[in-house]
């Protein structure tokens, strides 16, 4: 096939958001609601697309759509266009704005409870016009929000290599412990017969997430059961108080819990689950807010690896 002609005017930027929003939404309903446009107007800005591409970009089905090989791939260009074009729009305020700005930063468990704050403070007392906007979500939702421009990084745990379209920089390790409020059963006991966890009512990551498959690989190489009784959740508010509440027990990287003394690691080796926590980032140029953002973070994690533990 030809390669489409798509700088000859009929291309739109309103034909990029509308796919962003189609792949997003998986239906022209939920696309059209979301860009609140009619859904006949969205139908033909689809076929205009498809029509400029000489593709088919979505299969059709009675429960809406799926992307095709060709949808997935130009999908993944356009949102990078539409990223770019966000940036851009945002660099040149800041630039005649000088010290503001916003940076938005998208955010899961690892890193979010004492790197990114301490590294927030750190770019308030240096920039203290610049808006930080933090969303926390699970890893490959915050994938496609930092693809499409909706968040400048995201501050985590690092699980693959730097590719041609995202940066990852680690800036730290972390274990993973099993925490557990003092006055649990087991908090105190220097040995413990690892049959006795899946006794006790848990709280577990989501099935999504990297940490849940490591700790369902625990149990089957210790020969455990699953715990039945528990809760799935990445919300470190929601976790530490159930932990505070009752006598659960949970996963997690060993620097949230640090400082708080209502709670205590169980005598419990993990080993080797552990992870190493960084900032993934796009290949476009940040805005100058973002990269004060990024140094913070950097020398935030400089000064956390130096203190004991």
């Amino acid at each position: 096939m030809k390669t489409p002609r798509l700088l000859d005017g009929r291309l739109k930027l309103r034909h990029l958001v509308l796919l962003d929003a189609l792949m997003r939404q998986g239906s022209v309903v939920g696309a059209a609601a979301e860009l609140h446009v009619a859904q006949p107007v969205a139908t033909r800005g689809l076929q205009e697309l498809e029509d400029i591409l000489g593709v088919a970009l979505f299969d059709r089905g009675p429960r809406g759509i799926t992307p095709t090989a060709y949808g997935s791939a130009f999908a993944e260009h356009g949102r990078a266009v539409l990223a770019e074009l966000v940036e851009a729009g945002r660099h040149v305020v800041e630039l005649a704005e000088a010290e503001r700005g916003t940076v938005l930063v998208g955010t899961h468990l690892a890193g979010s409870n004492v790197l990114l704050p301490r590294a927030i403070t750190a770019l308030k007392r240096r920039r203290p016009q610049v808006t930080v906007i933090v969303r926390e979500a699970a890893p490959e939702p915050l994938l496609v929000e930092l693809a499409s421009g909706r968040v400048d990084m995201i501050v985590g745990r690092i699980t693959a290599p730097s590719d041609g379209q995202i940066e990852r920089r680690k800036l730290y390790d972390e274990f993973v412990a099993l925490v557990v409020r003092t006055s649990h059963p087991l908090a105190a006991a220097t040995e413990i017969d690892l049959a006795e966890l899946s006794g006790y009512p848990w709280i577990l990551p989501g099935q999504e997430t990297t940490l849940r498959r490591e700790l369902e690989e625990f149990f089957a190489r210790n020969a455990i059961a699953l715990p039945t009784n528990l809760v799935e959740t990445t919300s470190f508010l929601t976790v530490r108080q159930l932990l505070l509440d009752n006598d659960v027990i949970a996963a997690l990287p060993s620097l949230l819990v640090r400082d708080d003394p209502r709670l205590v690691g169980l005598a419990v080796s993990l080993e080797p689950i552990g992870h190493s926590v960084g900032v993934t980032l796009p290949a476009r140029t940040l805005s100058p807010a973002a990269e004060a953002l990024v140094e913070c973070l950097a020398s935030t994690a400089a000064e956390m690896t130096d203190q004991p533990a």
